[in-house]
């Protein structure tokens, strides 16, 4: 898809994952006057414990590109997928790679695993107002809104969520 490889992050990239990730989220402006969330962010290795970090990383130079959080249903990273889904969090991709399809390259691996997995379907939540690359990387992935789980974590920040059915496979 992108000449990018996607794999588990390695505990030695935590440190740099966690960076990459914060500024990915600093450059969309989603960290303003939050107060906790970089942390939560920067918290690579309780995500890799509950869930699978994964890397897009740039074959010739090995430079990490973007990263996201692939989990389950019950993991404490879980936010709104129910049995037999999955869903994704976390996803960021270096303000320098961006246009690079690195974030297409991140979900498909999520959709990948899911399917691999047999689940029905995958599920993500953004941040309302923000994010809207990904917003529409989502859509043209074929996740639809679905508003009756939308959430709110903290007063003043509402989270849409999206799905994407998912057919097994044989």
């Amino acid at each position: 898809m992108t000449g990018t490889l996607i794999r588990t992050a390695e505990p030695a990239e935590f440190p740099a994952v966690a960076r990459l990730t914060v500024a990915a989220y600093e450059a969309d402006g989603q960290l303003k006057g939050e107060t906790g969330y970089a942390e939560v962010l920067a918290d690579v290795a309780g995500r890799a414990a509950h869930g699978e970090v994964l890397v897009a990383v740039d074959p010739a130079t090995g430079q990490l590109l973007g990263s996201v959080t692939f989990v389950l249903p019950g993991s404490p990273y879980a936010e709104v997928s129910g049995p037999g889904e999955a869903e994704f969090r976390m996803l960021a991709v270096d303000p320098a790679a961006q246009g690079r399809r690195v974030g297409a390259a991140l979900v498909q691996a999520c959709v990948d695993r899911a399917t691999g997995r047999g689940c029905t379907a995958l599920a993500i939540c953004v941040r309302e107002g923000y994010a809207e690359s990904a917003q529409q990387l989502y859509r043209r992935r074929g996740f639809i809104r679905t508003p009756e789980l939308d959430w709110s974590p903290l007063p003043g920040v509402h989270l849409l969520a999206l799905r994407l059915s998912l057919t097994p496979p044989a």
